[in-house]
């Protein structure tokens, strides 16, 4: 574990952290090979030449700029949409090593929320697959907001339903876009290398303290603790 940034920085007072906020892709969930498989296809069915490499150059949770990146005219985005889709729908992500035991006990001291990019349909799904829909009582997904990841509203949207305040609380994501999200909507924030091609941008954003694993994040919270 190390501090990317001072702790000084003006939106981080020393206050008690009451809320925890979650990505779920990448942060939660090892959803990397299932997401890179199901672009893949989509590639191929819009026959687009990109590979994993090209994926990973361009990877963004917002899935747009994605498809900007690899020239997709908008027209062919909801075709695209449906190709992701129908692959994806055949993988089976599990959540990463430690999360479950994590989340149990985080939540016998802080309130939790989720805050994702992903489709609303497909996390719920996931969610109660896992069985962990009482775990987030509040769940911000992709099309709640009509901004996207970096915009603050998702979180904004997710910390008005806890009825929190974003000084009291962390946002714990696994890209640059997470981190600018959270220090928009003037929360600290935790990065954590996961599973996705994200990692260089990850600490180039220089999140308030960066892990290697999930397993480090309960150490962290008690250190960011006035």
């Amino acid at each position: 574990m190390r501090r990317a940034r001072p702790r000084n920085s003006p939106h981080q007072k020393e206050r008690k952290i009451l809320g925890v906020l979650f990505d779920w892709d990448g942060t939660l969930l090892n959803s990397y090979e299932a997401d890179a498989a199901a672009y893949l296809a989509m590639f191929q069915a819009m026959e687009i030449a990109w590979g994993l490499e090209d994926l990973a150059q361009h990877y963004s949770p917002n899935w747009y700029n994605v498809y900007r990146a690899a020239g997709l005219h908008e027209s062919r985005w909801e075709a695209a949409d449906l190709a992701w889709r129908a692959t994806y729908a055949t993988q089976r992500p599990q959540l990463l090593p430690g999360a479950r035991a994590l989340l149990a006990k985080l939540k016998k001291s802080y309130a939790l929320g989720l805050v994702t990019s992903g489709d609303r349909e497909r996390v719920l799904r996931q969610l109660k697959n896992f069985r962990l829909m009482r775990t987030f009582p509040v769940r911000v997904c992709s099309g709640d907001t009509e901004e996207k990841k970096p915009h603050p509203a998702p979180l904004r949207l997710a910390l008005k339903a806890m009825n929190l305040n974003a000084q009291d609380c962390v946002y714990v994501g696994d890209t640059r876009e997470d981190v600018l999200m959270a220090r928009s909507a003037r929360v600290r924030t935790i990065g954590i290398t996961g599973p996705f091609p994200t990692s260089g941008k990850l600490k180039l954003a220089r999140p308030d303290v960066l892990l290697e694993s999930l397993k480090e994040l309960p150490a962290a919270l008690q250190k960011m603790q006035p």
